[in-house]
């Protein structure tokens, strides 16, 4: 079967299912793991900008899409052409059926299951002792955080978070100020690139707060990626268990 994956944790998945060069024929842009092995295959743009073109010219027999990263137009567009499966993520049962899913498509049953158990076992085992009420911000001018419909949103709660930007939904627009109920400031390494002068300029604001880097491919990669986060997960919490002493 010949796949092109319009969705970078996906095309982490599907790799970590088995799969090699010769089965993923097309990837975006985005699509940076695993990375001696996603070099092989065809960019057909990005997440949000695909080449409709591209993708025809490869004539995969099978097309993997996500609801929130792809766009619909887009997306309906290749559904005339080609077998289109579209995704939605945003809860780890969700995650569970994704891996489970594509385990029965591509015939990886057992390995898809491997990884479901790996994923809820990092996640039974990373658990804050006591509930620490954190702000998870996404994008700067503005600044922009997650709500409660939202993947990260769950990963946090998961491993003991208070997201105390719940009771919004997606990716709200907020304001410095808005920050004060939070304990912790966490700053995702993507989709914004946030550095170490976005916590001085925080830090101005909020001197005694505990404001920190995090790896956003942690909290928002879908799909197999988890399986590989509990030592980041250990020493996230240690940290933030320290904060607590």
């Amino acid at each position: 079967m010949k796949i092109v994956s319009l969705v970078p944790s996906i095309t982490e998945a599907l790799f970590d299912l088995g799969l090699t060069e010769n089965e993923i024929i097309g990837r975006t842009k985005f699509c940076i793991h695993p990375q001696d092995k996603v070099k092989n295959v065809s960019i057909i743009g990005g997440t949000k900008n695909i080449n409709i073109d591209k993708i025809k010219a490869l004539q995969p027999d099978l097309i993997l899409a996500n609801k929130e990263e792809n766009i619909k137009e887009q997306v309906e567009a290749l559904m005339v052409d080609f077998k289109v499966i579209v995704t939605n993520v945003e809860t780890i049962e969700d995650n569970y059926y994704l891996l489970k899913n594509l385990g029965k498509i591509l015939h990886k049953e057992e390995r898809a299951q491997l990884f479901n158990l790996k994923i809820y076992d990092i996640l039974n085992q990373s658990k804050l002792e006591n509930t620490v009420k954190a702000a998870y911000l996404i994008w700067k001018n503005p600044y922009m955080t997650v709500g409660s419909d939202t993947f990260i949103h769950k990963i946090l709660s998961e491993i003991g978070f208070e997201n105390i930007f719940k009771d919004k939904t997606r990716y709200p627009e907020i304001t410095a100020e808005d920050l004060a109920e939070a304990d912790v400031i966490m700053l995702s390494s993507e989709p914004f690139p946030f550095k170490e002068k976005h916590i001085e300029e925080l830090k101005i604001i909020y001197p005694d707060k505990k404001i920190m880097i995090v790896d956003g491919e942690a909290f928002s990669w879908y799909g197999t990626h988890i399986a590989k986060c509990e030592n980041y997960f250990k020493e996230l919490l240690a940290e933030i268990h320290l904060m607590q002493i």
